[in-house]
């Protein structure tokens, strides 16, 4: 587990755990069965307390993403759609919070959709150029 620099204090840390072994999952970077760290080897790697590694893991069992087998640890789930699934649902809220901002700005969903268009064509052309995704 790579180690998380700052944690957002606005959100629950334990939240903030669940989403980053979910991304992790989603990315493919933990497959379903692979073993994760122990609760107190977390608990050091992040710096936090072992209880909000315990509620974290808790959580990702109760979302179906983790499963406890007792004396062997806690695992990834080893359900067929898992993968899929958290990629949905990750790419769903980041949609979400980028129409929810762009809508501030009183861009419509029409309008949001079609800057998605264009930055999607402008990243792909600089891409085929050789160039970076990074926006300058």
């Amino acid at each position: 587990m790579k180690p998380v620099a700052d944690f957002d204090e606005r959100r629950p840390i334990y939240l903030q755990i669940v989403e980053l072994i979910c991304r992790r999952v989603a990315r493919g970077e933990l497959p379903p069965g692979t073993r994760l760290p122990s609760l107190r080897d977390l608990s050091q790697e992040l710096a936090v307390n072992p209880n909000t590694v315990q509620r974290a893991y808790q959580e990702l069992e109760r979302l179906g993403v983790a499963a406890t087998r007792r004396g062997q640890g806690t695992f990834v789930a080893e359900v067929p759609d898992l993968v899929p699934r958290l990629r949905r649902e990750l790419a769903a809220r980041a949609a979400d919070k980028y129409l929810q901002e762009l809508q501030s700005l009183g861009l419509s969903p029409a309008e949001a959709l079609r800057l998605l268009a264009e930055r999607t064509k402008e990243r792909d052309d600089d891409l085929a150029r050789g160039g970076s995704t990074e926006r300058k």
